[in-house]
Order: C-alpha cells, then sequence, then structure tokens
C-alpha cells in the first residue's frame, strides 16, 4: 500500500510493510544473519549496490527496513537508519559528522550520555563541544567557530523542559553551513516533525515513546538529504550498532498505538501539571501546556501537542524530592520514559550523575528536580499517588 497521501494514523500501521510470499498480515521477523544469493552475478550486484537484494543483517534486513521506511514516511525524511540503542543513533551521527579538529554545539541540558560521550571519548580525537542553552538563540550565534560542524539540539530538552526553536536554528545553520541534528524522543513524531521545521536529521531513542512498552531497547535516525542519510549509514555499518530483526518486530508493533498512547498521556499529563502547580509543597514546575513555561507559545506554534513529560522542584530540595520518589507507589522509580507505566526520577543522581555537578547547574539541572513521565494509567489514581507521597514531604 502506498501510504504517502494517508492519515498519520494510518501510516503508523501501514508505512514501511511489504508484501511477501505467504501473505503475513504483519511484517515477519527475519532472524536470519545471513541471505542466499539467486547466484554468483546476483550476489556481486548485491555487493556493488546494482540490486536492492540483503547481503548480511548488519548491513540490511527486511524487518529492519520495514521499520526503518516506517519512521522515515512519519518524520518525513528520504530514509531511516535503525540501530541497537538511543546511544547507538547519537553515536552513528557524531561519528558520520564529525572528525578530528571539528566542534559540535550542543544543547546543555540534553541526555547524559549524549553529552558524555562527547567529553570523555571524542574529545580524545580533538572534537570540541560547547554545551549551551539553545532555546537562547544569541547563546548559539555566540559559539559558532570557523570549524563548527553540527548544532545539536533537544527539544524539549532532558531534564529541563526548555524548548528550542528549530525553525530559527535550522536559519543559522544554514546562513553557517552547519548540519542541524535535533532529538526529537520527547515529543515523538506525533507531536513534532523537526525535517519539516528544517533540520537536517532527527533521531530518537525508540526506547521511549515509539516503542512506549519498557520492554525494547533501540533508536532510529531519519535524514532529509541522501547523501547525508548514505554518510550516518556507512558509519552505522561500519561500528556494528545496527538493530536485530526481533526489536524491529516489536518497535512495529509498538509504533501502531503511538497516536492513542500520547492522546491519553497528555491528557494525563495536563491534570497533573495543573495539580502539582498548585501544591503548597512544589516550588516550580515545567510542563509545555502551562501557560507560565517561559516558551509556551514556541511549543503552541512549534509542537502538535505538549505531551506527557515534566519537570518539577520541591520545597526542601534534594530531600524532599528523595521522599517523593520513596513513597510514591503506582509511579514506578526508574529511569526511561514515554511507556504506558508512570515513571518518576532524580536526573542529578542518576541520568545526569556522570555530568560534573557544575555543569549541571550551569544547564538548569538542580538538585531538586524531579523528572515525571505521564503514563496512561487512570488520572485519578497518578494524583492520588502524587498527593500520597507529597503528604510524607
Amino acid at each position: 500500500m502506498n501510504t504517502k497521501d494517508k492519515g498519520f494514523s494510518t501510516k503508523l500501521i501501514h508505512a514501511g510493510a511489504f508484501d511477501d510470499e505467504f501473505g503475513s498480515a504483519t511484517v515477519p521477523i527475519y532472524q536470519s544473519s545471513t541471505f542466499r544469493f539467486k547466484s554468483a552475478q546476483h550476489g556481486a550486484d548485491c555487493f556493488s549496490g546494482a540490486s536492492d537484494g540483503y547481503i548480511y543483517t548488519r548491513i540490511g534486513n527486511p524487518t529492519i527496513r520495514a521499520f526503518e521506511r516506517n519512521i522515515a514516511e512519519l518524520e518525513n525524511g528520504y530514509d531511516g537508519i535503525a540501530t541497537s540503542s538511543g546511544m547507538g543513533a547519537i553515536s552513528s551521527v557524531y561519528m558520520a559528522l564529525l572528525g578530528g579538529g571539528s566542534h559540535i554545539i550542543s544543547s546543555d541540558a540534553v541526555y547524559g550520555p549524549a553529552r558524555g560521550v562527547l567529553e570523555q571519548d571524542f574529545s580524545r580525537f580533538n572534537v570540541e563541544a560547547s554545551f549551551v542553552n539553545t532555546s537562547n538563540l544569541d547563546n548559539i550565534r555566540k559559539a559558532i567557530r570557523p570549524n563548527t560542524k553540527v548544532l545539536y539540539i533537544e527539544t524539549p530538552a532532558n531534564p529541563t523542559m526548555d524548548i528550542t526553536d528549530i525553525t530559527a536554528c535550522a536559519e543559522i545553520a544554514r546562513a553557517h553551513n552547519l548540519i542541524l541534528v535535533v532529538d526529537n524522543t520527547f515529543s515523538s513524531p506525533y507531536l513534532q516533525k523537526p525535517l519539516d521545521l528544517g533540520a537536517d536529521v532527527v533521531l530518537h531513542s525508540i526506547t521511549k515513546f515509539i516503542n512506549g512498552h519498557a520492554d525494547i531497547v533501540g533508536g532510529v535516525i531519519v535524514a532529509k538529504d541522501p547523501a547525508i542519510y548514505k554518510k550516518i549509514r556507512h558509519s552505522m555499518v561500519y561500528m556494528g550498532c545496527n538493530m536485530d530483526p526481533t526489536q524491529a518486530f516489536m518497535v512495529l508493533r509498538g509504533v501502531k498505538t503511538l497516536a492513542i498512547r500520547i492522546e491519553r498521556a497528555q491528557e494525563n499529563a495536563m491534570k497533573v501539571a495543573e495539580f502539582l502547580q498548585s501544591h503548597p509543597k512544589v516550588a516550580w514546575i515545567k510542563y509545555p501546556g502551562l501557560k507560565s513555561h517561559p516558551q509556551y507559545e514556541l511549543a503552541c506554534r512549534q509542537m502538535n501537542g505538549f505531551g506527557s513529560m515534566m519537570s518539577f522542584g520541591l520545597k526542601g530540595g534534594y530531600e524532599a524530592g528523595k521522599k517523593l520518589m520513596d513513597n510514591v507507589h503506582l509511579a514506578i522509580l526508574a529511569v526511561s520514559l514515554g511507556g504506558v507505566e508512570t515513571l518518576i526520577q532524580h536526573p542529578a543522581s542518576m541520568t545526569h550523575a556522570a555530568v560534573s555537578h557544575e555543569n549541571k547547574l550551569a544547564a538548569g539541572i538542580t538538585d531538586d528536580l524531579v523528572r515525571f513521565s505521564v503514563g496512561i494509567e487512570s488520572v485519578e489514581d497518578i494524583i492520588e499517588d502524587l498527593k500520597h507521597g507529597l503528604s510524607l514531604i
């Protein structure tokens, strides 16, 4: 089925699918490491690129390709590259687009390991990185150097919920010949389409919203330009961080319900945010759907909804946050996000533990910050759980 002109929810279910010889209603798992050639010439054609046949699963696999094409269509990109983890996606992008002596500008409040791998590993190969609050465009302009190659933003940012103007960043990138990469994990293509707003590359940890069931780890990259796509795919193949066929099958199953999961979760999130905003023990809250959010108007323009992620701080700081996390029962104390279940965690000591205390504070990741991923449970139960935990602080 050609799904290019179909609605988003139809694409979720059918984009990337193909007919197999047995008429499977869903894309089958091609759990094979290698593939048989029809002839010596066919094998030669596959290796030369004259044929699009499959060779070896690290290079390509029918189940994985179905998933890659599904997400590429959802993001309105040229093609997709599936990886074994979100960090596999991030590392593939870094490896492809950065070289010795090059410079990258990144959001300061970004997924901890995405920052850590630049500071601790790529720095060993003379790759320089500047981390700035990209929600302030002047910070980006001031950080640009002659050797800057990539502008990497995460919006909404993890875990501060700062929002960066993708269209404005694309204009800056074009003016300075930079490649704009957007981590779209917090929004998913249902709520935000960075390529439509001018980005060159979009990536996701599909562990989160796209899969949505806390049972698969994976990543995906979508590029707008064929040349950039080929460059990143080359890096992924040679680094060997390809997705497994069973992973791809599971994510294809999970993505089918993305729209209805996000709709329910963000409906819950708005009610939870309003509850927290009025609670006397909550010092502050950042949720894009609240008018108190500094970039509320930008969120209304750039996103198709406000999502289900929020961060908040408690009066009483870290100790109060610790008590809350130890006294909620429905919300699971765990890292990750975007699943059907509600999760709560403390970034300063968990996801961003590898970031120095000084850099955490500079990025707005304070010791009192609690990150909350709202699930699809009955919202009354989520609020009651928070109410109970807050009563013990």
